[in-house]
């Protein structure tokens, strides 16, 4: 079994005892108007089936649940991962029900449901009329995983299947090209696959830092950043930047993270880059390789313990948290840390997708 998933198991299963009920219910008729504002995917307590979708609008009002009331009452499923954003679709990847839900992205209308075909689906982007789904397989089985391709005329799964190595991550499309991160599994990963989507196959492997966790494209360079070996691994490492060329796809620079430190949360924002270690948010300029010493600020000030989600958009940084058994938080900041908005969600808040 692929070890991100194996530990993800044990937690979620030792919660799943205390409780396995919503503190999000939301018994109001949804409003149908998302054209401007934030999505929040909520992930849910793994196997209790409760992931959820919150929209936060521009005025900061909270809706939760705006995914159930849309189908009738019929749940989003368990383990939300994903959600893509095409066109005037949202693409809702949900890990632990191997589907894809497809919604009108400003009204949350249905539209379809590709319910097989996806083994432990992930992450996806769009390119060229397709949409590509990283796909884990079967976790007890290393050699199975692959990118599952989506027909977005149609709004059909294909037939193909791309394979790729063990444990397919974040996945993002430039040029005609995709950008894989292989994060999971027992060996945990150090690459990134590119792969042609003129010819779905794998084209080249880039070794990168340990456990590749976000991707970030910018002005021709792809940015990596890479969390470590964790202090279970045979030896914990710290975590690394790694910029590559596009045009290339060669290396051009890398910078080590001090100490045993693990980044995560990537975000390139208007020339600015931002990541997260622990409950610090940390920001610098694009183009430095020296990395700052000291956080914007840290969100152990709101009673944050553990960031879940994270985003910068429209002058607001974005933070969600909160535990698997009951609603979560999203707590908004200025782009210098101050604090503007504490907002309650569904249960662990794991993504943010701006629908303006």
């Amino acid at each position: 079994m692929k070890l991100n998933k194996l530990l993800f198991t044990v937690l979620a299963g030792s919660l799943f005892f205390v409780s396995c009920s919503s503190d999000d219910d939301n018994t109001t008729t949804p409003s149908g108007a998302y054209a401007n504002g934030v999505i929040v995917l909520n992930q849910g307590n793994f196997t209790s089936g409760n992931a959820s979708v919150s929209f936060i609008s521009n005025a900061f009002a909270v809706e939760n649940n705006i995914f159930d009331a849309n189908l009738l009452g019929q749940p989003l499923g368990d383990t939300g991962q994903d959600i893509g954003l095409n066109g005037d679709f949202a693409y809702i990847v949900v890990n632990n029900s191997h589907k894809v839900e497809i919604v009108n992205r400003y009204t949350f209308a249905p539209i379809a449901s590709l319910q097989t075909g996806l083994t432990n689906p992930r992450y996806i982007t769009f390119e060229n009329g397709k949409g590509y789904v990283t796909c884990w397989g079967v976790g007890e089985i290393a050699a199975d995983d692959y990118i599952a391709v989506i027909d977005l005329a149609t709004n059909t799964l294909t037939s193909t299947r791309i394979p790729v190595a063990e444990g397919p991550e974040k996945i993002i499309a430039e040029n005609g090209k995709l950008y894989v991160a292989h994060k999971g599994g027992y060996g945990m990963g150090t690459t990134i696959s590119v792969i042609n989507t003129t010819t779905n196959t794998v084209e080249t492997t880039i070794e990168v830092g340990a456990i590749p966790g976000s991707l970030e494209a910018e002005d021709g360079t792809l940015y990596v950043l890479s969390e470590g070996y964790p202090y279970y691994a045979s030896t914990e490492t710290a975590g690394r930047l790694t910029r590559i060329n596009l045009s290339n796809n060669r290396v051009v620079a890398t910078t080590d993270f001090p100490n045993i430190t693990h980044p995560s949360n990537l975000v390139i924002e208007d020339n600015a880059m931002y990541y997260t270690i622990g409950t610090a948010v940390y920001k610098t300029d694009l183009l430095n390789t020296t990395l700052p010493i000291t956080p914007l600020f840290n969100t152990s000030a709101q009673s944050v313990t553990g960031i879940t989600a994270f985003d910068v958009e429209d002058d607001h940084i974005y933070v969600g948290s909160g535990s698997y058994t009951a609603a979560g938080k999203v707590n908004i900041y200025s782009l210098t840390g101050a604090p503007q908005q504490s907002l309650t969600v569904g249960i662990a808040p794991a993504g943010f997708y701006f629908n303006n």
